[in-house]
């Protein structure tokens, strides 16, 4: 079926405005964003901000979350491809080098967890997000036979915000360095 010409100009604006927030929370910073700054950034008047969302934060938690969302899915993706933690493991780390902590995406990250230590409703979605994918990450390890597969994601899912956290400050801090650390984690 078919979705008709306003049903589908109205998802692209609701599209525009995400993607839009996104940008601007990794430019300016979450509480920098404001409602007139973001329908300029995508092309709307401001009452559609309102008209498409119940709230300038309901807006924000959404981009935010979509972004968390769809890079946990794709490392996840690559983690269903990989043959073998080894693999996994430096798959997922290759895959984080392209985040150099000054990025859209790591500042994004960033900001979403500031947020989310601030705002219940937004840190509940999140942790629910981070718990969807450290038991598809569990799921994984136990499929390669890794001891306490549960604890072992957690503390790995743990590990790699906290790499990303910590890039902008030790440039250094890449998966030739981190690699051999969990690969121990991993085969104890």
């Amino acid at each position: 079926m078919n979705a008709s010409p306003s049903a589908r100009r109205g998802r692209e604006v609701r599209e525009r405005l995400q993607a839009a927030a996104a940008e601007l929370i990794a430019e300016r910073g979450w509480s920098a964003v404001s409602t007139r700054l973001l329908a300029d950034r995508a092309g709307v008047g401001p009452g559609l901000v309102h008209y498409h969302f119940p709230s300038l934060q309901a807006l924000l938690s959404e981009a935010a979350l979509g972004t968390v969302r769809a890079l946990a899915d794709e490392l996840g993706a690559l983690l269903d491809r990989a043959d073998g933690l080894d693999e996994g493991l430096t798959g997922l780390l290759a895959a984080l080098d392209h985040y150099d902590g000054r990025d859209p995406t790591s500042l994004l990250f960033s900001e979403v967890y500031l947020a989310a230590a601030r705002d219940p409703e937004l840190g509940a979605a999140l942790a629910e997000v981070l718990a969807a994918t450290r038991r598809r990450i569990a799921r994984w390890l136990a499929a390669h036979d890794a001891p306490t597969p549960e604890d072992t994601a957690a503390v790995l899912t743990a590990a790699l915000d906290g790499v990303m956290l910590h890039r902008p400050l030790d440039a250094q801090l890449t998966s030739v360095r981190v690699a051999p650390v969990l690969r121990r984690a991993l085969h104890p």
